[in-house]
């Protein structure tokens, strides 16, 4: 499965929420993270993650990296 998929999951496991809901309150098709877990779409556009990243206040390069969970400025 996709890496910044699986840290997508995590994090809303970490707040004990689904997908679905992480892209409703962030403002996110969940058509557009569907087609990315199943591999045709092959990259999540900078809108989308940095929507993401604003949501869980992580970094866009924790998405991307997966270095450590760091804080968003």
């Amino acid at each position: 499965m996709n890496e910044i998929y699986d840290r997508i999951e995590f994090l809303c496991q970490q707040r004990g929420i689904d997908v679905t809901t992480m892209c409703r309150d962030a403002g996110i098709g969940r058509a557009i993270l569907s087609e990315f877990k199943m591999g045709r779409t092959k990259k999540l556009s900078t809108n989308t993650l940095q929507k993401i990243s604003d949501y869980f206040g992580v970094t866009v390069d924790f998405l991307l990296s997966g270095g450590e969970m760091e804080k968003a400025p």
